[in-house]
């Protein structure tokens, strides 16, 4: 439990904006059960009231971008208006901030006697080095809009390593996002892995001959290599569950062996992992929560050995592995590496992966996330007292 100090201080919870329950959801949600007296914050508020049972009946205070014409679907078409969105928050009467960002909740404007916590699924990563690969598959790499699109990014850079300076201590998600921080901020941080809600998913031992990937059909998730992988593969069976901007080149890439099912319901995406002989995924991802859905229910991962999978999944130079690793985003790689996995299938058993799996339950990461606030709240009381002995010998 929290320690009482800390439980009773005033706090304030700020989220990048509020749109699907997906990872960074996840980890707010967790954060909420830690301090659920703690008031919301974030730069659009766009749940479906059927779907908020994970902010716990809080209703957040949002930014003037709530209110601009289609923000509901274009938010992210006011993304260069969000830093000074996100300042506008007046938190001055909170003891404890405490921000979730991957884009610009950090940025909130706190004082010298507030404690500021960023947890941090990753600095924005289309502004720091996926920036050329964001502006290719955007198709503004060239042109006016390419111009403009680059010197927004340039601004963003510089806001975003300006705030950096106003979080007295950083979270990461991962120690590749570690990694990312240190290089961008010039800051360490620690680690807390986010919650994988185990309970969701059963062990399945008995797997059906095909192989699933699922995720949101975005360019970074190479959904469309994947389809392209198999169709190259037609004696092998790929069911594809997801939807997004990307479906179109998805489907054009998929042959008959190739099943696009588009969006499905958190209970059909479970039915489908567990029957799955093979999870494929092939992002370069800050940490990857589906990868570890799919090992709770027993089913093996093919995924790109780079990102946060490389902290999730053990390959086959493991004595228990969970899956195999692929080196390069490529159709060739990816077509190896299933083979592989073939090859090596007996040795990757459901039970090893589903105990992978648990080790990233939510009790952990509620556990270590009190920890790490209440050790930084016991530090930061420290220097203030520190400082304050100081000025009373000051001549």
């Amino acid at each position: 439990m929290p320690n009482i100090k800390v439980q009773n201080m005033k706090i304030a919870v700020i989220h990048d904006w509020l749109t699907v329950y997906a990872g960074a959801e996840r980890v707010l949600e967790q954060i909420l059960l830690c301090y659920p007296n703690a008031d919301l914050y974030s730069v659009v508020d766009f749940i479906p009231s059927r779907k908020r049972g994970f902010l716990l009946g809080k209703t957040a205070t949002t930014s003037f971008v709530q209110n601009f014409p289609f923000a509901r679907t274009k938010y992210r078409q006011y993304f260069s208006l969000m830093p000074l969105a996100v300042e506008q928050f007046d938190l001055s009467g909170y003891d404890l901030v405490l921000s979730c960002s991957h884009a610009v909740a950090k940025g909130v404007i706190t004082g010298p006697d507030q404690l500021h916590i960023s947890y941090v699924n990753s600095p924005m990563r289309y502004a720091w080095d996926l920036q050329h690969q964001y502006l290719s598959d955007s198709g503004l790499n060239k042109g006016v809009k390419g111009w403009v699109a680059k010197w927004l990014l340039h601004k963003m850079r510089i806001w975003d390593v300006r705030t950096a300076n106003g979080v007295d201590c950083f979270i990461a998600n991962s120690q590749f996002i570690r990694r990312r921080i240190l290089k961008t901020y010039r800051r360490d941080a620690a680690v807390i892995h986010p919650p994988v809600d185990i309970s969701r998913f059963s062990l399945r031992e008995n797997k059906e001959d095909f192989y699933l990937a699922a995720s949101r059909l975005v360019p970074y998730k190479k959904m469309n290599l994947i389809a392209e992988a198999f169709t190259a593969m037609p004696e092998r069976r790929l069911v594809i569950i997801g939807d997004g901007p990307e479906m179109q080149k998805v489907r054009a890439k998929a042959g008959p062996n190739v099943t696009v099912l588009g969006y499905q319901t958190d209970d059909i995406m479970c039915n489908y992992m567990q029957r799955a002989k093979g999870f494929v995924f092939a992002a370069e991802e800050d940490f990857g929560i589906t990868p570890l859905e799919a090992q709770a229910c027993g089913t093996p991962v093919i995924a790109y050995g780079k990102g946060g999978v490389l902290e999730t999944i053990r390959g086959l130079d493991d004595k228990q592995p969970t899956g195999v690793f692929f080196a390069e985003q490529s159709i060739q790689a990816i077509k190896t590496a299933v083979t592989s996995f073939e090859q090596e299938a007996a040795r990757i058993l459901p039970v090893s992966c589903r105990n992978n799996a648990c080790r990233f339950a939510p009790e952990r990461f509620r556990a270590e996330f009190i920890a790490c606030v209440e050790n930084e709240w016991h530090r930061f009381q420290q220097s203030l007292t520190t400082a304050t002995s100081n000025k009373m010998w000051l001549p």
